[in-house]
Order: C-alpha cells, then structure tokens, then sequence
C-alpha cells in the first residue's frame, strides 16, 4: 500500500512538471509585426516555447522563431508586446512574471501552413 502510495505521488509531481514546462500562452497582435524576416500578421496566436524556440499558431499556420525565456522582478498586470517600430522585441505574459524574449540581429524563422 505504501509503495502505490509512492509511486502515484511521483506521477503526480512528473505531471505536474511536464504541464508547466509546456505552458502555452494567447497573445493578440493588433497590427502586422516582425521578428527578423518573418512577418506576423495581426491576430490571435497560441504562443509555446519549444526549446529555444517561440512557436506561434495560428489556425493551421505555425511559425518557429529563436527566442529566449525570460522572468520578471515583478508581475505583469496583463499581457502586452514590447516593440521598436515594428519589430517584436518582447512579450510579458499577464499574471505570471515570464516573457519571451526576441533578438533582432540573425534571427531566420521556419513557418508551415
């Protein structure tokens, strides 16, 4: 009894750790933005990091772009992109302290539709 016990308890945590590393997120881009030479069309994407990888998706279309990660000292209120003109720089995901973030030198995107 106490073994089943012990093994359903580290099944649980080994869930529990595979559902939060596959976290996935929407954002709404409001206009076309780029990231690199991939262009963004504005519109709802579910938004997953896949090893140093953002993959948008979009009804059948998926765009892989490099990106890192990152964690905020703070909370973000809600979710929001960062830009310069319109190149994605970052987006902070409302109600948790992570971002992804984008560099804009070197960056070559695959995209499948």
């Amino acid at each position: 009894m106490m073994f089943r016990k012990l093994v359903f308890g580290v099944a649980t945590v080994a869930l529990a750790v595979a559902g939060a590393a596959s976290s996935s997120y929407k954002v709404t881009l409001d206009a076309p933005l780029s990231i690199g030479s991939t262009e963004l069309k504005a519109g709802e994407y579910k938004v997953e990091m896949q090893g140093g990888k953002a993959v948008f998706k979009t009804g059948k279309t998926v765009i892989e772009v490099p990106a890192t990660m990152g964690k905020s000292e703070h909370k973000y209120y809600r979710t929001g992109v960062v830009t310069e003109g319109s190149k994605l720089q970052e987006i902070d995901f409302g109600g948790t302290t992570e971002n992804i973030l984008f560099e804009g030198k070197g960056i070559s995107a695959t995209g499948t539709k």
